[in-house]
């Protein structure tokens, strides 16, 4: 039988938007289908014009129609939603603030939106990756770890909660800032993981001089104005220290786990604890201590521990928490850091990457909440 339209249509249903991961066809985005011989004629509507993935939108609608029998070319247009359409499509997806409760519960933090970590019945764990100082590889250990959760098939995002060293979006090769649909930000993906950053707001080379109210506020925005879609895991790039960033979070997401990155130093590991300390003064529950930098592999195979030693299991004696790994010193680590080619994705089955495999791995697993949330089921 010859293809027809409706054939056409649902070949495309499969077909996801790149950014919002859902299908281009239940989204409203196929416009028009024809056929003419063995060409197919496609129409697709655009979120916003300059769409950043437009050529990886043309290759999965491409690849999905020509899979027909009897269709060997598409022919495919591209138009752009209207603002009337993208209001409706940010409604549908993030909520629309008229709702009434119940019915389509809005979030976003222009219309006094809630926070949907904080709802109890929301399914992602949000990990806090804390250090009491800088200088100790917090950052890297926050990407590597989301990027390794990610390898395990799992839905993952990061917030940069760092506003004054922004780091996370160069780290894990982000090269494109947030799509913008009527007030929701869309966050970029790479490697696997949603980000979203100051630094997309501010340049490299621009300080961010904010008191607390104001750092506040876009910590706020940047849990709620977000399209972050549930994912499984959340991961939080926390500044070093104690001050208000760490405290606001701690409000805003009051069931989050907080993971302690350390290096082996004695002295490093003794201003490490600090930072857990707040987090129990919150209520916070510190699930792990991470070691990085933890000794050198010399070219004669023999371990070198530049910075000591016992640092990392001495904290997690005292706070009674497991040693989740130990991330060897790496000039490869540092090297991926800085051109956004995270070392589990450069090396998986080097030193470092497996260390990060390992502890994804007890995070997602030996870790995992025991209590179980079933927003479907309720008293009445």
């Amino acid at each position: 039988m010859p293809v027809t339209e409706a054939d056409v249509v649902e070949a495309l249903r499969p077909v996801q938007d790149p950014e919002l991961h859902r299908s281009i066809v239940d989204l409203g985005m196929v416009r028009q289908t024809s056929i003419e011989g063995a060409t197919a004629k496609v129409l697709v509507a655009l979120t916003i014009a300059g769409c950043p993935l437009r050529n990886e939108i043309t290759q999965r609608v491409t690849g999905a129609v020509t899979a027909l029998d009897g269709i060997d070319a598409v022919d495919l247009d591209f138009t752009v939603m209207t603002d009337e359409e993208r209001e409706a499509l940010r409604q549908r997806l993030h909520g629309d603030p008229s709702a009434t409760a119940g019915t389509n519960p809005a979030h976003g933090h222009a219309e006094g939106r809630a926070i949907p970590f904080a709802d109890p019945s929301s399914r992602t764990r949000v990990l806090l990756v804390a250090s009491g100082k800088g200088g100790v590889g917090k950052s890297s250990v926050t990407t590597n770890l989301a990027v390794a959760l990610a390898q395990r098939g799992r839905s993952v995002a990061v917030v940069d909660a760092d506003v004054w060293g922004f780091s996370i979006p160069r780290m894990l090769g982000v090269d494109r800032p947030p799509v913008v649909i009527d007030g929701m930000l869309v966050p970029p993906e790479a490697n696997g993981v949603r980000c979203i950053s100051m630094g997309f707001f501010a340049g490299e080379d621009q300080p961010v001089i904010w008191r607390g109210p104001m750092l506040h506020k876009a910590l706020e925005q940047f849990l709620t104005d977000v399209y972050w879609d549930d994912p499984e895991f959340l991961v939080v790039d926390l500044p070093p220290g104690t001050g208000d960033i760490s405290i606001s979070l701690a409000q805003f997401l009051p069931r989050a786990e907080v993971y302690v990155v350390t290096t082996p130093q004695p002295a490093a590991q003794r201003v490490a604890q600090r930072a857990a300390f707040m987090a129990q003064k919150v209520n916070l529950g510190v699930r792990g201590v991470i070691e990085n930098m933890s000794w050198f592999t010399g070219d004669d195979g023999k371990r070198y521990e530049i910075f000591g030693s016992g640092g990392g299991h001495d904290l997690a004696q005292r706070l009674e928490v497991p040693l989740l790994g130990q991330v060897p010193l790496l000039a490869e680590l540092r090297a991926g850091a800085d051109d956004g080619r995270p070392i589990v994705v450069a090396q998986p089955d080097g030193e470092a990457g497996r260390a990060f495999a390992a502890m994804a791995e007890r995070v997602d697993v030996e870790l995992a909440p025991t209590r179980r949330f079933h927003p479907e089921l309720k008293l009445i």
